[in-house]
């Protein structure tokens, strides 16, 4: 990108968006597919008959073998209120995939779980709630920075160009498949992250396209960084050069473990939007969606959030249903967005 980078060329409606209200994105995926009991045989269809691997589990396969219940989940969180909705495909990259042996399928997957989001919210779309469509990048499996070996720090099981091909490819099937923006998500490596960004900028550029992009990392325990060391601030200031419509943090925790986290995302990222979606607390297996907050408590932690002024947008991680959206989403509109500086190149997102 460079300070000439024109208005975005999709998405600038929710650019426009989130200097009038808080935005809500939608909640877990993995979540409401579980809910649905599926078996061996719903991760398969004709072509995968005999495939050798079980499928079950990978649920990026739903939008291809089961696209009935993605669109169903998908209608009932933007019947929720949800005016993001995430394409179902966490785990579609040709790397995240060769767990199942199904690499080749990739592309697929995206273009399939685009055109299934891109339906629905397209379906719930009126002039005065304008539905959008992320096109979600999650992290891979494999980290750039980390040594899989412990007696070799120097060891690595991926690179950062197979990185940024696996994401190049899944980028643009979710922008042939009609999504408005991307979201980069999970982030537990900023190594990772790096290589979506750049496989994104260098996927716009080619195709004079301009969509806003969300980066969403990850805190995963009580020290407050990432999983390779970065603090939160150091995390931001890593990927700040990608001018995000906004920089965020999703799943690992729950809303009161991540709230000085945020803050601290909302005091120093001021030329941006803060995007905030935990899980519903921490895990329990005992719990139906595996994890213990209800709607009610998750609504009112988010409403503190919005109070406070530290959010624009906000939704639900692991453990969330429409219900946590649901009761998300009315508890935030009583509150104004978090307010942020002009952005030092102008011309990419609308002024607040």
């Amino acid at each position: 990108m460079n300070a000439r980078t024109p208005a975005y060329t999709r998405g600038q409606a929710l650019a426009d968006l989130l200097p009038r209200r808080i935005v809500v994105i939608d909640g877990a995926m993995g979540t409401m597919i579980q809910r649905w009991k599926l078996g061996e045989a719903d991760f398969r269809n004709e072509a995968l008959r005999e495939h050798p691997k079980d499928l079950k589990g990978d649920n990026d396969l739903l939008s291809i073998t089961r696209p009935d219940v993605i669109r169903e989940i998908h209608a009932q969180y933007l019947a929720a209120g949800a005016d993001i909705i995430e394409t179902n495909t966490f785990g579609a990259t040709t790397i995240a995939q060769e767990d199942y042996d199904l690499a080749h399928l990739a592309r697929e997957m995206n273009l399939a779980s685009a055109r299934v989001a891109r339906e629905a919210a397209d379906a719930a779309a009126t002039p005065d709630k304008p539905r959008f469509v992320a096109g979600a990048l999650g992290p891979t499996p494999r980290t750039a920075s980390i040594s899989p070996d412990v007696n070799d720090p120097g060891a690595r099981n991926i690179t950062f160009d197979q990185l940024r091909e696996a994401y190049r490819e899944q980028a643009e099937a979710l922008l042939d498949g009609g999504v408005d923006l991307f979201l980069v998500e999970t982030i537990f490596d900023t190594l990772n992250a790096k290589a979506a960004i750049f496989a994104l900028d260098e996927l716009m550029e080619e195709r004079g396209e301009r969509l806003p992009v969300i980066v969403s990392g990850t805190v995963t325990d009580a020290s407050g960084r990432i999983l390779s060391g970065q603090t939160v601030g150091a995390f931001w200031h890593s990927v700040r050069h990608a001018r995000p419509l906004a920089i965020g943090l999703n799943c690992a925790l729950g809303a009161a473990l991540m709230r000085p986290y945020i803050e601290e995302l909302s005091r120093i990222a001021d030329d941006t939007y803060v995007s905030c979606y935990p899980n519903a607390g921490l895990p329990n297996p005992m719990s139906e969606t595996g994890f213990d907050e209800t709607p009610p408590v998750t609504g009112a932690l988010m409403a503190d959030f919005a109070k406070a002024g530290f959010l624009n947008i906000v939704g639900g991680c692991c453990g969330t249903t429409p219900d946590h959206i649901a009761e998300i989403a009315r508890r935030v509109s009583a509150y104004r967005p978090r307010s942020r500086r002009d952005p030092l190149f102008t011309g990419l997102v609308a002024a607040a």
